[in-house]
């Protein structure tokens, strides 16, 4: 414990008055300011006080004897443009280093000299850091509110230098005062722990805002309760309020301060309020009068006086205190503090925080194309309405393999930060790269979500980020994974979140109401059996984290859950409402959905509600396929009132008519479309007739079916559970011509051919892959399934091993686009022509075509959806096939790139002319 946190607890401490004031009493002149040494520097250096403690420290040295002598427990040093930033205005940048060393021993000594002199009230030295003449959280262009003058990096680099030489200098604590920007406090509080590392001199942080308004805003448009949110984080000494108003008309955002602030509190006010020539009217009697009820209502541990004091307003402050028993911190809040412009709590009571899922490129295509056409007005509409409809926090997502995603996430926060009906609500900030949650933090002035970290990567790198996440202030999802991949049951939830939680408290000091645990929301309904209890594992895992990781939250991406019957909305957001009510129950209190969502629990009719709980509580073996009859029902009916009555064939009529006057191969294609094996043999057995080997049927009639239900699927016409189901009459169909097949092999046919698949390195999702292997299975592919996190150089090494006849990459997440690159240029190097079939979620043809195609000279194929593996498979293994897909491939990628190329000179909008129609926050 320090000397200065040894007494605030015995009494209340005085700090010293205005700099300023008392300098403009000796009535200096420019000579003064300048001296001989900076006789030539140009412009006007009158002005700029802190100058003075190099070319006259005789006026500073007696302006803090006059203070001390007045009573002043602390003395703050003349240092309040003290940075590289400030200084740059009077061409003196190159002594800020300087300036801040000469200031903190003047006041050192001069304290040290009175502390000699009464050894039972010792005298400190407060280092004055100002707030700057710029922010990093408005654009000084009116025009363009994505612009800013200075960089956090940039801020942050020019605080820890002037930190660093107060802290060489001897001060006792850091004073950032006259907040009104809270990311430039912020900055500055990430800048004193680095000077205080790098000089090894540890010294209590002080912080003290000014307010704007009359509404107790900050000058960026912070509540006070949202900046000691975002403040949280720090180890703060103290935090309070300065400049503004006078003490009578700042007591009120005293009062809030002093109610919710867990640290000591300090009040130096203005002389009142000034006057029309912009003098202090307010005596030194009138302001201690008011200053006493400050005193005498426990709202106070340090008081002192801003603009128009002097020491004669000091002069008057040890009378007020003597005798009060200190103000005693309150406690620090035992819930989720979050902030945008505004305090959100997240506490029990609260039962569940939405958070807004629409402004992520990854999961809407709208927003997406806004982003990529540079039409923020309109992409910042879908964020304002998302707050308009209940959205207590905002995901930001631009995870897109042809984006500046760093890029993207800055400007649209930047531009977030000018429409405060948005800004006043937390950000989540969601990528898969950490530079740009890193690029986003340093956006932010409230106290923010990262959304995510894990330990798949290992402890080392997942401690790493939890504390730069921490020394950032904000909160922070963690996924479910770890080293050996997703958890996925219940067993494998809680040992991956209770080994986080206590790595994340025990080793980092996270506080444990900033860890929000996402034990990953996992599509059910697939068709495969092992998906039908992941909702039951979720909801447990909720329950058992809520039990036994004290303080931490639980979260996830609910429309993960529905993924199987894409297109179908209502049964998706019933799906939605039914798990949450469940989840939520135990303990689930946070979630990514879409707050314009309309179905509620209590609405869903009772058979339908019955199915769906049947398959979120998995509650009977054959609950997907009750459900999807049930959709397929309620789509039927749909249509049937569109027709407005038109006559609609008889199910039971209908039920065999497709096998009445159809060809085989219409037979075949519609047994696969729905999943119907009843009539394979019959069929299968027709088509040996027809065909003059097993393989042509599955190359032929089965893959025609197949590609049918790939564009269904791909155009949301099939459910996953569906296509699934397919994929077993696949296999079933390629089981009844296995023996064929065999006996074809013995009499020299080609086998259909080996196929390696891999999820690539970084990332651990392989449902996608898994089904890809299903299906190319069922067509008679061997297939060697190296599993996910797979490195590019095991890929080539097994490749050239098993000697494949192509390989298929998986990937779900943004890096993994990256990473296929990667793969591609050692396929390269290694001298393979083995073709390329690349596929997942974050995929695309556009993206195939400028990044990976150009680095392979092989064949390399997008592959949508899994059921198209087969028929390109097919193609790849055919070589007058495969000449003909490679001169088509060229043509397509060619037409994508310059089609791609068109659209961004469309899209190139002067910046002027977007920027004038935006309303401004100032």
């Amino acid at each position: 414990m320090t000397a200065i946190e040894k007494w605030i607890q015995e009494r209340i401490l005085i700090l010293d008055g205005a700099m300023g004031t008392m300098i403009q009493q000796y009535s200096l002149t420019e000579d003064d300011f300048r001296g001989e040494r900076f006789a030539a520097i140009p412009g006007q250096m009158k002005g700029n006080n802190d100058l003075l403690c190099l070319t006259r420290p005789d006026v500073i040295q007696d302006i803090h004897r006059k203070y001390l002598a007045a009573g002043a427990d602390i003395i703050e040093t003349n240092t309040f443009n003290s940075t590289r930033i400030s200084m740059a205005d009077y061409h003196v940048q190159e002594y800020v280093r300087e300036i801040n060393i000469t200031a903190a021993r003047l006041a050192r000594q001069m304290a040290d000299e009175f502390t000699s002199l009464t050894p039972d009230k010792p005298r400190f030295v407060a280092g004055s850091v100002g707030p700057t003449n710029k922010t990093c959280s408005m654009s000084p262009d009116v025009n363009n509110p994505a612009f800013r003058a200075l960089t956090y990096d940039e801020l942050a680099d020019a605080y820890r230098e002037q930190m660093e030489a107060l802290l060489e200098g001897g001060v006792d604590a850091l004073l950032i005062e006259t907040i009104f920007d809270t990311l430039n406090a912020k900055a500055a509080i990430f800048a004193a722990e680095q000077a205080m590392e790098i000089t090894g001199v540890r010294v209590p942080l002080m912080l003290s805002v000014t307010v704007s308004d009359t509404g107790g805003r900050t000058l960026s448009g912070q509540t006070l309760e949202a900046f000691l949110a975002s403040i949280q984080h720090a180890d703060v000494f103290s935090v309070g309020l300065n400049c503004s108003f006078g003490a009578h008309q700042l007591k009120p955002f005293l009062e809030r301060m002093a109610a919710r602030a867990p640290y000591y509190i300090s009040a130096y006010p203005n002389a009142g309020l000034p006057n029309s020539l912009g003098k202090y009217d307010q005596t030194p009697a009138d302001m201690a009068r008011e200053m006493e009820e400050y005193v005498r209502e426990g709202l106070v541990n340090i008081i002192g006086g801003c603009c128009g004091t002097t020491d004669a307003y000091i002069a008057e402050y040890p009378a007020l205190i003597a005798g009060v028993v200190p103000r005693q911190p309150v406690a620090k809040p035992e819930f989720l503090c979050l902030s945008g412009l505004e305090l959100l709590e997240v506490k029990p009571e609260n039962n569940f925080v939405n958070v807004g899922e629409r402004c992520n490129v990854a999961g809407s295509r709208k927003f997406l194309r806004l982003i990529n056409e540079k039409k923020y007005d309109e992409a910042l509409g879908i964020a304002r309405r998302q707050v308009e409809d209940g959205a207590l926090v905002i995901d930001i997502n631009m995870d897109d393999g042809l984006l500046d995603a760093r890029a993207e996430m800055v400007t649209f926060l930047n531009l977030i930060a000018s429409e405060p009906e948005i800004a006043r609500v937390p950000v989540m900030i969601d990528s898969s790269k950490w530079d740009v949650i890193v690029a986003g933090l340093k956006c932010l002035q409230g106290k923010s979500i990262v959304n995510s970290i894990s330990l798949k990567e290992g402890e080392e790198v997942f401690l790493e980020h939890a504390r730069i996440i921490k020394r950032y202030g904000a909160a922070a999802v963690v996924m479910a994974f770890d080293e050996k991949g997703q958890a996925d049951t219940f067993e494998r939830k809680v040992e991956v979140c209770g080994r986080a939680y206590h790595l994340l408290v025990d080793k980092v000091g996270f506080n444990p109401h900033d860890i929000i645990f996402d034990p990953n929301v996992l599509a059910v309904a697939t068709g495969m059996e092992e998906h039908d209890n992941y909702a039951v594992d979720f909801i447990r895992a909720a329950g058992w984290i809520r039990k036994n990781l004290p303080g931490a939250h639980v979260s996830g991406g609910v429309s993960n859950l529905s993924f199987s019957f894409r297109g179908n909305n209502y049964i998706r957001e019933a799906m939605h409402a039914v798990f949450l009510y469940h989840a939520i129950r135990e303990g689930m209190d946070m979630g990514i959905v879409n707050p314009a969502a309309s179905v509620l629990y209590t609405d869903i009719p009772a058979d339908i509600l019955e199915c769906i709980e049947d398959v979120v509580l998995n509650r009977r073996p054959d609950a997907a396929e009750r459900l999807i009859e049930t959709a397929e029902r309620l789509k039927a009916e749909s249509d049937a009132a569109k027709a407005s009555g038109s006559e609609q064939p008889a199910a039971a009529s209908a039920r065999l008519a497709w096998r009445e006057g159809t060809s085989v191969e219409e037979r075949l294609k519609y047994a696969l479309t729905k999943g119907i094996g009843d009539y394979l043999e019959e069929d299968l057995a027709e088509a040996l007739r027809l065909y003059p080997k097993a393989v042509s049927i599955i190359e032929g009639p089965l893959m025609a079916g197949m590609n049918h239900v790939g564009d269904l699927f791909g155009a949301g016409k099939m459910f996953l559970p569906q296509v699934v189901k397919t994929a077993r009459t696949m296999k079933q169909a390629v089981a009844i011509l296995r023996p064929v097949i065999e006996s074809e092999k013995q009499a020299g046919a080609a086998s259909a051919g080996r196929v390696l698949l891999a999820t690539v390195k970084g990332d651990v999702h392989d449902i996608g892959k898994n089904i890809v292997s299903v299906v190319m299975a069922c067509n008679g592919y061997e297939i060697i399934d190296l599993g996910v996190m797979v490195p590019a150089e095991t890929i080539v090494q097994r490749a050239i091993e098993e000697k494949v006849d192509m390989i298929g990459l998986s990937g779900l997440i943004t890096p993994s686009l990256d990473e296929m690159v990667h793969v591609a240029v050692e396929l390269e190097k290694a001298g393979l022509d083995i073709p390329l079939l690349i596929g997942g979620a974050t995929t695309s043809p556009l993206h195939t075509a400028l990044k990976i195609a150009p680095v392979y000279h092989a064949p390399v194929v997008h592959l949508k959806d899994a059921a198209k593996n087969a028929t390109v498979a097919a193609r790849l293994m055919n070589p007058e096939a495969k000449r003909a897909l490679e001169e088509e491939l060229h043509d397509k990628y060619r037409h994508l790139c310059e089609k791609s190329q068109e659209r961004q000179m469309e899209a190139v909008v002067p910046l002027e002319e977007a920027q004038r129609k935006r309303l401004k926050l100032f």
